[in-house]
Formats: C-alpha cells, sequence, structure tokens
C-alpha cells in the first residue's frame, strides 16, 4: 500500500438505537478520523405489516411510517452528533426492509462502503440466539469485510 493509502475510505455503520450499536459507533467514528474515512449511518426501518386483517390494525399505514422515521431519525441524528464532534463527515439514511441484514448489506453496496461496522447484536435478544442474529447473517453475506464490536 503506497504511504498515505488507507484500506478503508468508505465506513457503514448499521444502528438499531441499542446501547451495544451506540458503542460500535463509537468505534466506528474513532477509525473513521484515525483512516480520513467518509462514514455512512444506516438504520432499517419495518415496513408496515399489510395482511388482509390490515384494516384492524391499531395504527394507521400513515401513522406507522411517521413513527419509524422519527425513530429512524433519532437514531441517525445521535451518530452524525458523535461523528461531528470528532470531525467525521457522517451521512445518514433509513431503509425499509423485512430482512435488516439483506438492507444493510444492499446499502453497503449502494453507498460503495468498503467496511460495514456493527455491534454482536442488537434488541433480538434471546431469540437473536435461538435464530441468528442480523450480524451474523451480515457476516455471511457481505461481500466486503466486517468490523462486530462487542
Amino acid at each position: 500500500m503506497p504511504p498515505g493509502a488507507f484500506m478503508y475510505q468508505r465506513i457503514l455503520i448499521a444502528t438499531d438505537g441499542s446501547e451495544i450499536t451506540a458503542k460500535a459507533a463509537e468505534q466506528a467514528v474513532a477509525l473513521a478520523q484515525k483512516l480520513g474515512a467518509q462514514m455512512f449511518a444506516v438504520t432499517v426501518t419495518e415496513p408496515y405489516p399489510y395482511s388482509p386483517l390490515a384494516e384492524t390494525q391499531p395504527i394507521s399505514p400513515q401513522e406507522h411510517l411517521d413513527t419509524e422515521l422519527r425513530v429512524a431519525n433519532t437514531r441517525l441524528l445521535d451518530v452524525q452528533r458523535l461523528a461531528q464532534a470528532a470531525g467525521v463527515h457522517c451521512e445518514g439514511s433509513s431503509v425499509e426492509g423485512n430482512l435488516p441484514w439483506q438492507a444493510i448489506v444492499d446499502h453497503a453496496q449502494r453507498v460503495k462502503a468498503d467496511l460495514i461496522v456493527m455491534a454482536s447484536h442488537g434488541r433480538r435478544g434471546v431469540s437473536a440466539l435461538i435464530l441468528g442474529s442480523e450480524t451474523q447473517k451480515v457476516l455471511t453475506h457481505s461481500k466486503i469485510p466486517v468490523l462486530v464490536v462487542r
């Protein structure tokens, strides 16, 4: 590698707003700062659960969308503020997806990330251990390196 060239220039941090994800974001920001890399933050929102019973849902599609976007913006702003405080540019995006791991991998390709940073687990708790975590699925399917923060 030539002097001044760094391995990672486009770092994607996936956030779900959990405490462990905040720790991963801190690591991503520190790495981006040290490498002079650009950061991208992504959070995945859940689509409205359309079904034959949709009319009986306690929340309308618009209310669902508004709530998901409000939560997503809060998650992204937390990461962007952390990055800004370290002097790192961070572009935030929320993407909708039934499969969070797929949405993360797809977004990494879209922004041409050369590293994905994720927490070892998010909010899925015991079910993540039984069913396999989103992080594990990203590790399995990503074509670029994944840094897992514990």
